[in-house]
């Protein structure tokens, strides 16, 4: 009998009315695109305190840390315990995927920097080009790599430095590092594959609503 994989989703945005409505939540969003049949899927809303205990982390074969609207260089608790079960499952040698913000603090617990992002924050569908010579041994995309792969964006913050024991896997004409990877255990984009167009421009209406932005530029190039 094949044992049942598990993984674990560590949620750092609250659902909005579209996503519980339309998916039952972020959590399905990302089961979604990322699970298979038989798999266990659990989550924590890491920004709202829920933190599994640290010795049932052993039971997971992967992990995923999410977006979320907070900065990744903050100081808060929630972020600072998230950063502490980074460096926990480092020791594990645990997989772990890193989606924006969940990219961004993995380059700060292992050193790199991060912070505003120099060329101003960015909600649309943009291109980000893959460096073929970089992603090779991993193969993260199948036996043919792409040079390029269009992926929905929301963010106002980067990577600035990447920690020394990363490799560059993917850059923009805005951004300097897309995507890295850390050894053979971390994974980590700037976009967001999780999310459709659907989920975009629920963000775009909420955003414009807040008046956070009065115009969006580029929405999809």
């Amino acid at each position: 009998m094949v044992e049942q994989k598990k993984y674990l989703l560590f949620l750092g945005v609250p659902d909005s009315e579209f996503a519980k409505k339309t998916y039952g939540g972020y959590h399905n969003v990302f089961v979604s695109l990322l699970g298979d049949e038989g798999e266990q899927w659990d989550s924590y809303r890491v920004v709202d305190g829920e933190f599994p205990d640290e010795k049932d982390l052993e039971k997971y074969d992967g992990f995923v840390i999410s977006g979320s609207s907070h900065d990744a260089f903050q100081d808060t608790d929630w972020i600072l315990k998230l950063c502490d079960i980074i460096k926990k499952l480092d020791e594990m040698k645990k997989k772990v995927l890193g989606v924006c913000f969940g990219h961004q603090l993995i380059a700060r617990v292992k050193g790199g920097k991060v912070g505003r992002a120099r060329k101003g924050p960015e909600l649309c569908l943009g291109n980000i080009t893959i460096l073929k010579d970089a992603v090779a041994p991993e193969n993260y995309f199948g036996e043919e790599v792409p040079t390029s792969l269009r992926i929905i964006k929301c963010h106002q913050d980067e990577v600035l430095e990447l920690p020394e024991s990363a490799k560059l896997l993917a850059c923009s004409s805005m951004y300097e590092v897309e995507m890295y990877s850390i050894e053979e255990n971390f994974l980590c984009i700037q976009g967001h594959p999780e999310y459709n167009r659907d989920i975009l421009i629920d963000i775009l209406d909420r955003v414009l609503a807040g008046g956070h932005i009065t115009v969006c530029y580029s929405l999809f190039y």
